[in-house]
């Protein structure tokens, strides 16, 4: 059970021969992060927190099913990202992004009936190429509404590749989910037959 209505870590499970469902979290993730990050909580650890929280969530509703909440953050020198709430909010975000190396963190949790099983973290280093307003424009007249659901302003599994020279992490873990680790706690598991 994927404790997220994200369509791209669903398609990440399922291209990797899982059978899933999902089940959105009802929790206030705004909420949550105010909370943790006023109390003196890293903004590096806030992926996992809001995944532990989706995947705990959706278990005490569905206590016989695995559940498993995902969530990812944008840090550019410990500076927290959001998803940009409009058009120039995004020429905001991709202006202070452009040029400079940030980082994505990823974090997955495994929960059945109100109790975590298993937690991972990822992390990936992301280089966008120097962008003068005029390029940011132009891409995001290409990438079209879409770069509003993402944090960033980018999606790299579309057009948004084209704003980086350079990427180091996992794949998955910049799709939002760290599905090496999981996949291998699965097997541990007996949950998988690969």
């Amino acid at each position: 059970m994927l404790a997220s209505k994200s369509a791209t870590r669903r398609l990440l499970l399922e291209n990797a021969g899982l059978e899933v469902e999902v089940e959105a979290a009802n929790i206030d993730e705004r909420r949550l992060e105010t909370g943790f990050l006023e109390g003196g909580g890293a903004p590096a650890d806030l992926a996992m927190l809001l995944a532990r929280a989706k995947a705990l969530d959706v278990s005490k509703r569905r206590p016989e099913r695995l559940c498993i909440g995902a969530d990812q953050t944008l840090l550019l020198e410990g500076v927290l990202f959001h998803k940009p709430h409009d058009l120039e909010t995004a020429v905001q975000s991709l202006a202070r992004l452009a040029g400079r190396t940030h980082v994505l963190v990823a974090g997955v949790c495994v929960a059945r009936a109100g109790e975590v099983l298993f937690e991972a973290t990822q992390s990936a280093e992301m280089t966008m190429r120097a962008l003068d307003e005029a390029a940011i424009r132009l891409y995001l007249a290409a990438a079209g509404p879409a770069v509003l659901s993402s944090v960033g302003a980018y999606q790299i599994e579309g057009i948004g590749i084209h704003l980086f020279e350079a990427i180091d992490g996992d794949h998955s873990t910049i799709l939002g989910l760290p599905l090496l680790p999981l996949l291998k706690w699965l097997r541990e598991q007996r949950a998988l037959a690969l």
